[in-house]
């Protein structure tokens, strides 16, 4: 870590929608591209491998189920990926090759058959440093994805800073944060598919509480993104699925970059790691802001 100082790049892109193949064959090249500016530390959306599928409800109301439906989420099911596997395998040397950690949401296929929401952690020698599988999926999520067990919850330590994060609405959890400023998270990812305004917000208290740098990653998706034959369910949400938020928070509240909406990109920041430490003066909410003596916790690690 050169001066105290760690290069960030968030990839604001949409993926080959329902296409593992090709969305990997994308997520190389923006790497590459990040690569050549000298990033350090690279995030990507939620589900990015191989998409976050809004809009779809996969032929489903309460009590019954259709046939097509069961077909698009078995168009779904074979394009998530096993972790490890030959995905993951590539994704390292992706990692690898520009030296730079990477941090991917991806929809991972366990050996049971059920998918999850997870996040993918890899070092810059290219080595899968861990999984986080979402812990609660919201609203209708619950119908294609299964829960993780929250033993995966582990902040990485890595040359460039203490690094983990919790997808999506994850993040309006109190004690999933709880579990991570617990182990001194300084880099908190937050890959998400919420676009709101509202959200902005969520990424600056989570900067001030937890006294780190918040890498916020949001993808930009529109009708035309989608396959042909599922355009016409998606196209009543209208032309615009999502349209990006990425930001990056230091740990005093501070925008850096972004957040950008409305057009694809790579928002870049350099962070000064010091500003943890100046945050920490007047608060730390794991540390000497914390009441042991009056407030229990405890994480269930397995």
């Amino acid at each position: 870590m050169k001066d105290n100082r760690v290069k960030v790049a968030l990839v604001q892109y949409a993926p080959v929608l329902f296409d593992k193949e090709q969305t990997l064959d994308k997520m190389s090249a923006l790497l590459e591209e990040v690569g050549t500016k000298g990033a350090e530390v690279v995030v990507f959306p939620e589900a990015f491998v191989p998409a976050y599928p809004w809009a779809m409800g996969f032929g489903t109301v309460i009590g019954s189920r259709t046939s097509a439906g069961r077909d698009q989420f078995l168009h779904y099911w074979e394009n998530a990926i096993a972790v490890p596997g030959p995905e993951t395998d590539r994704m390292g040397e992706m990692a690898r090759k520009i030296q730079a950690i990477v941090v991917v949401g991806v929809i991972e296929r366990d050996l049971t058959g059920t998918l999850y929401c997870t996040l993918l952690y890899f070092d810059a020698a290219g080595q899968l440093m861990g999984k986080h599988r979402k812990l609660k999926p919201t609203a209708a999520e619950r119908i294609i994805w299964g829960e993780g067990d929250g033993s995966d919850l582990q902040v990485h330590d890595t040359p460039k800073g203490r690094i983990a994060g919790l997808i999506c609405w994850e993040n309006y959890m109190p004690l999933a944060r709880f579990t991570l400023y617990q182990q001194g998270i300084q880099l908190y990812c937050a890959p998400t598919a919420d676009a709101r305004d509202s959200w902005q917000a969520t990424m600056r208290h989570i900067a001030l509480e937890g006294r780190c740098f918040v890498l916020g990653c949001n993808q930009v998706v529109t009708l035309d993104d989608f396959p042909e034959p599922y355009r016409a369910e998606v196209a009543a949400k209208g032309e615009v699925l999502c349209r990006g938020g990425s930001v990056v928070v230091s740990p005093l509240g501070e925008i850096l970059a972004g957040p950008l909406f409305d057009q694809e990109g790579i928002l870049y920041a350099e962070l000064d790691m010091r500003e943890i430490g100046r945050g920490k003066m007047d608060f730390d909410v794991a540390g000497h802001y914390n009441r042991p003596d009056v407030f229990e916790f405890s994480w269930r690690k397995a």
